[in-house]
């Protein structure tokens, strides 16, 4: 009986702490993801607040709204996970007071018994006759040690009485805790199910709007095509601007011209460098969206429709500045009509593409370093867009940015 009740209380101990610790690692995973996804949805409320502020339904101010219910969406399923857990939690509480409020009273009882027959053997000289009405002295010894084991276990019996009616106040203490933190997430849920309610809504409003103006989105397609070509031509002609280069120096040192794009030991060891950093390379704004992915795909809208995009067309907030994603040197610094300026960065064998841009802070031949500043964006009709490309070669082949950018979604 001894051996036992120590037991019982170690492994309950271990069981506890086990469940406990592994539910709370569970519940920071869960509860800093819907921070992360508030802080999103808070930066896209920003965002869309300066798009609103044209007072104008826009291609942008759509695809802004339909990241953000995809978001409020993720927040949701999380706070309903947590909900879940919560519950599985307040289960295991109610289960573990109920088998600690039934060991309760097997011990009191058992104690009630201890008490009860030390109460008919309480006098000093009802001991000592047990001790002397031995038939030899190792009797008596067993008895006398008996008599102090006896004592002993009593007292821990009592003691466990004392330590599981804590254990019990706290585990119904935790039990009031986490169903006050249910009514708290229960009322979160309501509330992030109204907004997504009315943001889909404006989104039905907005889309709608947007359908009938084909028009006009026709036109930014078509303006959005020009501006790539434009930028094309610009990268091609620097390639072949840094080709003729070569070839002059060659000429000049007496070596055989080459007819391709080279690179000096320098420039493969950045070029290399710069691949070894692929998903690692920071953002060309210190804060901002995905609002065009790279690649072809159907437009939001006009789903008939496919566009193009050689980049990124990253938003952020006005007067965002753009960045260098790496240490390299300014290849060009161009006009792009209704498109503002460009800056193309040469990192060894790879280019870096920032349009879009209002104001210029380097030159043509200045090295630049990993996340300097190099521009502010441009803001047309109350958006913020930074066009981001990656290109590679002599060809200039595109790359996709969302897999050199670290966490991009």
């Amino acid at each position: 009986m001894i051996r036992w009740t120590s037991l019982f209380l170690i492994l309950l101990g271990m069981l506890l702490s086990g469940n406990t610790l592994f539910a709370q690692n569970k519940r920071n995973e869960l509860e800093s993801k819907r921070a992360n996804l508030k802080k999103d949805l808070e930066y896209k409320s920003k965002l869309l607040q300066e798009t609103a502020k044209e007072k104008k339904n826009s291609l942008n101010h759509l695809v802004l709204l339909n990241k953000k219910i995809k978001e409020r969406e993720e927040l949701i399923q999380t706070i309903k996970t947590e909900l879940n857990l919560l519950d599985e939690e307040i289960a295991e509480n109610q289960l573990t007071i109920e088998g600690m409020q039934a060991d309760l009273v097997v011990l009191k009882d058992e104690y009630a018994e201890l008490i009860r027959f030390a109460n008919r053997n309480r006098s000093n000289y009802e001991k000592i006759m047990f001790v002397f009405a031995a038939k030899d002295f190792n009797q008596a010894y067993k008895r006398f040690r008996y008599l102090q084991e006896y004592s002993s276990y009593r007292k821990r019996q009592a003691e466990a009485i004392i330590r599981l009616e804590e254990n019990t106040r706290q585990e119904q203490q935790k039990l009031i805790e986490k169903k006050e933190e249910k009514a708290g997430l229960l009322s979160k849920l309501v509330d992030e199910q109204g907004t997504l309610a009315s943001e889909k809504e404006q989104q039905n409003t907005v889309y709608t709007s947007l359908q009938n103006k084909e028009k006009e989105l026709k036109a930014e397609i078509k303006k959005k095509q020009e501006e790539q070509v434009a930028l094309q031509k610009a990268i091609e002609r620097i390639i072949a601007e840094e080709i003729r280069k070569a070839r002059e120096a060659a000429k000049a040192k007496g070596d055989k011209p080459e007819s391709k794009w080279t690179l000096t030991p320098e420039a493969q060891a950045l070029s290399t460098n710069f691949t070894s950093n692929k998903g690692k390379l920071p953002w060309p704004v210190e804060k901002g969206e995905v609002t065009q992915k790279f690649g072809v795909h159907s437009h939001p809208v006009l789903s008939h429709l496919k566009i193009q995009n050689n980049g990124l067309t990253i938003s952020t907030q006005e007067g965002g500045v753009a960045r260098a994603v790496f240490e390299g040197e300014v290849s060009k610094v161009i006009l792009i009509p209704g498109a503002g300026k460009a800056v193309i960065i040469r990192h060894g064998d790879f280019l870096t593409v920032y349009g879009n841009l209002a104001d210029v802070y380097v030159n043509s031949g200045d090295k630049v370093s990993t996340k300097q500043k190099i521009g502010t964006i441009m803001t047309d009709q109350g958006k913020t867009d930074l066009q981001f490309e990656i290109r590679k070669g002599q060809n200039a082949d595109t790359l996709d940015p969302a897999f050199w950018l670290f966490g991009v979604k």
